[in-house]
C-alpha cells in the first residue's frame, strides 16, 4: 500500500513542491542538469509516489515493493526532488546535487541514493530490466508492480521493442510502461530527428494494452493509472502528453532546456510562477 495515498490536490500541491526544487537544484548545480525533462515527468512522479506506488523509504529491501525504474535517466533531477519530498533522504542533499562524491550524481546510481532501483543513463536500458523484473515476479507469485518511465526520443533505442515484444510473449499485465511524451529532445523536436509516429498504433501491434492521457493533469493520471491496475493479460503503456518545462511560461516547450539551468535573474522568475501560476 502507499504511505500517502493523497488526494488530487494534495498531489499537485507536491508537484508545485517538487518543480520549486527542480529549479533550485539545478541551479546550485556545477555540472548543469536537465531542467526540461525534470519539470515534465513531474506530476507523473508525484502521482506515482504519492498514491499509486506500493513502496516506502523503510521497506527497500522489501522483495514485494513495487518498483520504479527511471529509463530516462537523465531526468534524475527530479526524481531526487520527489524522492526527497517524500522522505527518501534529508532534503538538504539536494544542496550536493552533481557535487564531488555526492549521493545524487548526474545520472540514478543505486548504490549511491535510497529510492534508486536501477543504474540508468544510456538509454534504452530501463525498459529491458524491467520486463525481466516483472517476468521474476510473474513466476513467483508477487503482488509487486513494475512501473518504468521512458522518454519519448529514447524510444529510438531498439532495445525497447526487443522488450515489449518479450513482455507481450509473457502476457506481463504486472509492467506498466509510461512515456514521458514532451515531444522534445536533446537536439530539438521528436518529429523532426526520429518520428515515432503512429506511437499508440506501434504499441499495440506489440501486444501492448495502450491508453493515453494529460501527463500534467494530474486527475487524469490518477484515472488512467489506477485503471491500469485493473487490466489482465498484457502488459500496458500510458502514453502521457506532457509539456518540456511544464510550470515555467519561459522554459516551456524549448529545445535548449533540454540541458540548461536556471540563472541569475531566471531563479527568482522561475520561482514566482511556480508560486502564483503563470
Amino acid at each position: 500500500m502507499n504511505p500517502f495515498q493523497y488526494d488530487v490536490a494534495q498531489i499537485r500541491e507536491k508537484a508545485r513542491l517538487i518543480r520549486r526544487r527542480v529549479i533550485q537544484l539545478n541551479a546550485g548545480s556545477p555540472a548543469g542538469g536537465h531542467t526540461g525533462a525534470d519539470l515534465s515527468e513531474t506530476d507523473i512522479l508525484a502521482t506515482l509516489y504519492f498514491r499509486l506506488l506500493d513502496v516506502a523509504p523503510e521497506r527497500l529491501a522489501d522483495p514485494q515493493r513495487d518498483i520504479y525504474i527511471q529509463s530516462k535517466g537523465h531526468g534524475v533531477g527530479g526524481l531526487y526532488c520527489c524522492l526527497a519530498e517524500a522522505g527518501y533522504f534529508p532534503p538538504e542533499w539536494l544542496d550536493t546535487y552533481q557535487h564531488f562524491d555526492s549521493h545524487l550524481p548526474g545520472h540514478p546510481v543505486r548504490q549511491k541514493t535510497p529510492g534508486i532501483e536501477l543504474n540508468t543513463g544510456a538509454l534504452g536500458h530501463g525498459l529491458p530490466v524491467a520486463t525481466g523484473i516483472a517476468l521474476a515476479a510473474q513466476r513467483d507469485g508477487s503482488p509487486r508492480r513494475v512501473y518504468v518511465l521512458t522518454g519519448d526520443g529514447e524510444l529510438g533505442e531498439g532495445s525497447n521493442w526487443e522488450s515489449a515484444l518479450t513482455a507481450a510473449k509473457y502476457r506481463l499485465d504486472n509492467l506498466t510502461v509510461i512515456v514521458d511524451h514532451n515531444r522534445l529532445q536533446l537536439a530539438g523536436p521528436t518529429a523532426e530527428i526520429l518520428p515515432l509516429e503512429p506511437l499508440a498504433e506501434k504499441w499495440r501491434a506489440f501486444g501492448f494494452h495502450v491508453v493515453e492521457c494529460d501527463g500534467n493533469d494530474v486527475a487524469q493520471l490518477v484515472e488512467t493509472l489506477e485503471a491500469l491496475r485493473d487490466h489482465r493479460g498484457q502488459p500496458q503503456v500510458l502514453i502521457a502528453n506532457t509539456v518540456k518545462g511544464k510550470g515555467v511560461s519561459f522554459i516551456e516547450g524549448k529545445p535548449e532546456w533540454h540541458h540548461r539551468v536556471p540563472k541569475g535573474d531566471e531563479i527568482a522568475a522561475a520561482l514566482e510562477e511556480l508560486d502564483h501560476g503563470h
